[in-house]
Order: C-alpha cells, then structure tokens, then sequence
C-alpha cells in the first residue's frame, strides 16, 4: 500500500485529523491507485471525484471508529 499515507486516528496522531489531513491522505490514495501524480484535463474532473469521495468516506470512518483506552467523544 502507499507508504505514504499516515494513520489519522489517535493515538498515531495525537489530536484529530484536520480536514486538509484526510484530504492529503485521500489525495496520495487516488495517486496510487490511478498512477498518476497530476492527471490530464480531460481526467481531472474523475479525479477530484475521487479524492472528494475518498475524503468523505476517512472522514466517516474517523468519525465512527473506538478506540480502547481512550475517552469516546460526544458529538
């Protein structure tokens, strides 16, 4: 998998993600999984689909996940 892509949730990283954290994480998937570092014009548009929905999905599943031995937020 890419190496590159860090693991967002506690206690790897000691506060939440940042929204621009789980964008750039998504960002480097969609470059490994699509091979490109910048794609073309006429794939940009796909492209950003991706990483928006990828993004989302982190976000969601940050959101949800339990960590043992620490503290659930209320939200």
């Amino acid at each position: 998998m890419c190496r590159s892509i860090k693991t967002l949730r506690p206690p790897v990283l000691p506060e939440e993600a940042t929204e621009d954290d789980i964008r750039a994480a998504a960002l480097q998937y969609v470059r490994k999984v699509s091979g490109f570092r910048a794609p073309a014009a006429h794939n940009q548009e796909v492209f950003d689909r991706a990483v928006d929905a990828i993004a989302e999905a982190t976000a969601e599943l940050l959101a949800g996940l339990e960590v043992r031995g620490a503290a659930r937020k209320a939200g």
